[in-house]
């Protein structure tokens, strides 16, 4: 009876986890700064994050635009919404895609990894050299 109460553990445990694996960044994160919440979540055939929430109001107001995109006919979108992460695919354990810095308009290699249940590693890279911020599971 135990044999097989294990067996059927195994089998429950080894069909749930492709769908753990699939989507283990998906979800809001509170960025390092506590002052917004990006939420990640499936865009077509990659998963995005958008900026979803202020959590400190930003000295602009919460209407800010896009003012440092290098691409002009973007400066008048709205932050709140922009697709801050993109095209993140999933690599063994991490997850490569882009990550869009507003505050100077620029783009960056990224790397995230699922730490724990709570905690997002995300690292924005230039070259070798990587900036990381660690991101908290939003409550």
């Amino acid at each position: 009876m135990i044999r097989i109460l294990t067996v059927l553990a195994a089998l429950t445990m080894g069909l749930s986890a492709p769908a753990q694996a699939a989507d283990p960044i998906t979800g809001q994160w509170v960025t390092t700064e506590r002052d917004a919440v990006v939420t990640i979540a499936r865009c077509g055939s990659s998963y995005c994050g958008r900026l979803s929430k202020y959590l400190v109001r930003p000295e602009g107001g919460v209407n800010q635009r896009d003012v440092n995109n290098p691409d002009p006919n973007l400066r008048t979108r709205k932050l709140l919404g922009i697709a801050l992460l993109s095209g993140f695919r999933m690599d063994d354990d991490l997850w490569r895609g882009r990550i869009y810095d507003p505050r100077n308009g620029k783009t960056y290699r990224s790397i995230v990894k699922r730490k724990s249940a709570n905690v997002l590693e995300v690292k924005g890279c230039i070259g070798p050299f990587c900036q990381t911020q660690v991101w908290r599971k939003a409550r």
